[in-house]
C-alpha cells in the first residue's frame, strides 16, 4: 500500500454506513479505507492497519464510542479520531473531545467536504461539523456546574477580546461557527494561507493551543451567542 495516501478506518455498527464510507473514502484522491468494522473489532482493527485517522460512531450498541474512543487513545502511536454522529445535539460530544476526540462530523457530511476533513485532520487540524459546534462548546462552559448560563463579563477578557483586529475577530467568530479554514477563506474573500496567519495569531492572542479551545474562548469573550 502506498503510506503517501491518508490511511482511514471506519468505525459503525450499521453495515450501510461502513460500507458506503469506504466507498466514499476510497474513491477520494489521497486517501484509502484500510478498515471498515463495528465497535467492538475496533482495537484489533487499528493494531492490525495502523490508521493514521478513524471515523467513529458515537453511538454503537455493542460497544461505547467513547470506550473505543480510550482504547484507540491508549495505543503508543494513536491515530487522530473524528466522531460521527446524526445527533446536532448529541450530549456525548464534549465528553469526547476531553476524551481525545480531534473532530466530530455529521454522517450527512457531503463528500466533497468529507474529503477535506480527512485531511485536516490528518494533517492535525481539529474539525466540527457547524451543526454540532454549538454543543460541544456548550458542553465544556457548562462542565462542572451544571448550569447553562453565560460567564459573567471580566475587565480582562474584554482586553484580551480588545487585542484583537476586526479581521481576526471575522475570523474567530467563523471558526467558532464550526468553519474549516477553507470556508473562513470563502467566507471573508481571502486565501487559506491568510486564514490560517490569523488563525495562529488568535490562538497566540488568547493563550490557547487549539481551534476548540479558541471557539469556547469566543463564547466566553461573548463574540458569539
Amino acid at each position: 500500500m502506498n503510506r503517501s495516501a491518508v490511511h482511514v478506518m471506519i468505525v459503525d455498527d450499521e453495515d450501510l454506513i461502513r460500507e458506503g464510507l469506504r466507498r466514499i473514502v476510497d474513491g477520494f484522491d489521497g486517501t484509502r479505507a484500510v478498515a471498515a468494522c463495528t465497535g467492538s473489532r475496533a482495537l484489533d482493527e487499528a493494531r492490525e492497519h495502523r490508521p493514521d485517522v478513524v471515523l467513529l460512531d458515537v453511538r454503537m450498541p455493542d460497544r461505547y464510542g467513547l470506550d473505543v474512543l480510550a482504547d484507540l487513545r491508549s495505543l503508543p502511536e494513536p491515530p487522530v479520531v473524528a466522531m460521527l454522529t446524526t445527533f446536532d445535539a448529541d450530549e456525548h460530544l464534549a465528553a469526547a473531545l476531553r476524551g481525545g476526540a480531534a473532530g466530530f462530523l455529521l454522517k450527512d457530511t457531503a463528500p466533497e467536504q468529507l474529503e477535506y476533513l480527512i485531511k485536516e485532520l490528518a494533517a492535525g487540524g481539529r474539525v466540527i461539523a457547524p451543526k454540532v459546534a454549538r454543543t460541544v462548546v456548550d458542553g465544556f462552559l457548562r462542565a462542572g456546574t451544571g448550569e447553562p448560563s453565560d460567564p459573567p463579563a471580566d475587565p480582562a477578557d474584554r482586553a484580551q477580546a480588545d487585542e484583537l483586529t476586526p479581521r481576526e475577530r471575522d475570523v474567530l467568530v467563523l471558526l467558532a461557527e464550526g468553519l474549516s479554514n477553507a470556508e473562513i477563506a470563502r467566507r471573508l474573500l481571502i486565501g487559506t494561507t491568510t486564514v490560517k496567519d490569523h488563525v495562529s495569531t488568535v490562538l497566540g492572542k488568547l493563550g490557547v493551543t487549539n481551534r476548540v479551545q479558541a471557539a469556547v474562548r469566543a463564547h466566553q469573550l461573548r463574540l458569539v451567542r
